[in-house]
């Protein structure tokens, strides 16, 4: 039965959220049990396209990418795939009825990850709309559970918490972008000109789209509000610690949240919505 092959699809994105981010995975945990299977379903196939270009080294990535690519596009028009993670993924975005072109913008953005790119304004506006502010809106529209009007109304701030969690991701992996990867994707900067001055200049942008971004969060449906708010508040702790140091430290080490603390936030955040003060 073709159910066993679809649970199997769905565990298998479960456990890729699971191998790759704990902070997700325990925001997913906080979402309404029915919404979980599509929000896992978005992390596995954005996670998929990420390892392509992020980690497939000594491969032929572009080729890679683009089979990915046709996979989708193939899985999207028959509405089957035999990679399972492309199967739950395109049952997903029928079910929500997420939007082809938000697909198209991130499979383009993962595509710039293939080329040493000097970024500017223009094309790191661009990058990270297609990497993160649209995979934001892929789960507004499994948020919503198809109703459009809630979607226009919140999309605006959905987009500013994708790109706030991008720019943290960028901040806290300086080291390993720059060295591993060979990318710096603040524009108009690079490794040596990046400085304590600009990282207040990029900090300031993101405290700001967080401000933004929680007065979307006190807008969502109940079902998803405080698993979204988890996740703001993960990421928040994190752009915390990144903020008290100095930009030579931050290109020396990672900085993290420990799950110790990950768990008190859990909880602490639960509360907070309970009293509703947020």
């Amino acid at each position: 039965m073709k159910t066993i092959y679809d649970n199997l699809a769905y565990q298998i994105s479960k456990c890729t959220t699971q191998t790759y981010s704990t902070s997700f995975s325990l925001g997913i945990k906080a979402l309404d049990h029915k919404l979980r299977p599509a929000i896992y379903a978005i992390y596995g196939f954005v996670r998929l396209a990420d390892e392509i270009v992020d980690s497939f080294h000594g491969y032929d990535q572009a080729t890679l990418l683009n089979q990915l690519i046709s996979e989708t596009n193939e899985a999207l028009e028959k509405k089957i795939s035999i990679n399972p993670i492309i199967q739950c993924f395109q049952e997903t975005v029928h079910k929500y009825s997420i939007d082809k072109k938000l697909i198209d913008q991130f499979l383009h953005s993962m595509s710039m990850d293939l080329d040493k790119v000097t970024y500017t304004k223009a094309n790191y506006d661009e990058y990270i709309l297609g990497s993160a502010e649209v995979v934001g809106l892929m789960c507004l529209h499994v948020f919503v559970e198809g109703d459009l009007k809630k979607y226009e109304e919140l999309k605006p701030f959905a987009m500013k918490l994708g790109s706030a969690f991008q720019k943290i991701n960028f901040l806290r992996d300086l080291k390993d972008d720059y060295y591993t990867l060979g990318r710096f994707y603040f524009p108009n900067l690079d490794f040596i000109t990046f400085n304590d001055d600009t990282k207040r200049i990029i900090e300031k942008e993101i405290e700001g789209e967080f401000k933004e971004a929680l007065v979307g969060i006190k807008m969502l449906p109940n079902s998803s509000k405080f698993g979204v708010y988890l996740a703001y508040r993960y990421y928040w702790s994190l752009f915390k610690k990144i903020r008290v140091k100095s930009s030579g430290d931050i290109l020396q080490k990672r900085t993290s949240v420990p799950n110790t603390e990950k768990m008190y936030l859990m909880m602490e955040s639960y509360w907070n919505l309970k009293m509703d003060r947020i």
